[in-house]
């Protein structure tokens, strides 16, 4: 009895051939593979605008309590409380005699029980606070700046260094903000304590932020962007003209 026939050594490579061809030939890409592309190459400007958004809300409720638009101002203020403390003597203020005031010129002025979390938003005056706290403004704010600056230098920063993010972003933030709530507790739980309440102040709050604001950049940006990188390739590989479709 004899077996069934033996392919030919050519049509053994045609096969190998037909089936690298089939390898090679561009693969659709999925509606979810193509959102995820889109992404990769949109990603910054995406970031840029959550920032701005981010950043730029809190400023517009002061504007809009200038406007007597205190409605739509009261659902800014609402929507950030559960993002930040918004402590009076901790914010800046629009359309006042100062851009700060500390927690004693506040006092003389409103009285202390409206010092609280949440509390103070301003008068005509005094002017109405930002929606954020100095700290928040200046880590947003930094991200904001650092983000465009990354996109106009064509993102050519190497990737920053976590030990450096740690010395250089986490430390000094860590510091301020750590010292002054450990003041407080101190206080709190040793009444008379002789240091008391070491509060710290808007220039301290405003480069401590800056400088998280933009290590945070400077250690993820340039990383996700090689993420993004190697997406776009992935889908070039198998669509072949797709970078010039999303680019």
């Amino acid at each position: 009895m004899t077996g069934p026939p033996q392919p030919s050594v050519e049509e053994i490579l045609e096969e190998v051939e037909r089936r690298r061809a089939a390898r090679r030939a561009p693969r659709p890409l999925s509606a979810t593979d193509r959102l995820v592309l889109w992404m990769a190459h949109h990603w910054l400007a995406l970031f840029n605008l959550a920032a701005f958004l981010y950043v730029g809300l809190p400023f517009l409720a002061p504007v809009l309590m200038r406007t007597g638009a205190e409605g739509p101002a009261q659902v800014i203020y609402a929507m950030y409380r559960p993002l930040c403390h918004q402590l009076p003597y901790r914010s800046w203020y629009l359309f006042g005699e100062q851009a700060a005031y500390t927690y004693d010129e506040l006092a003389r002025r409103v009285g202390e029980d409206e010092l609280v979390p949440h509390g103070l938003i301003g008068n005509p005056q005094i002017g109405y606070k930002v929606a954020i706290c100095q700290r928040d403004t200046a880590i947003y704010g930094s991200i904001l700046l650092a983000g465009l600056a990354y996109g106009l230098s064509r993102r050519r920063w190497p990737p920053l260094p976590f030990w450096a993010y740690i010395l250089f972003g986490v430390v000094p933030i860590g510091l301020d903000g750590g010292i002054q709530l450990l003041s407080y507790i101190l206080d709190f739980f040793i009444p008379g304590f002789p240091l008391g309440p070491l509060e710290s102040t808007p220039l301290r709050r405003t480069i401590t932020g800056l400088l998280f604001g933009v290590a945070s950049v400077w250690l993820t940006y340039p990383r996700l962007d090689e993420v993004a990188s190697e997406i776009r390739k992935e889908a070039a590989r198998r669509m072949g003209n797709t970078e010039s479709v999303f680019g």
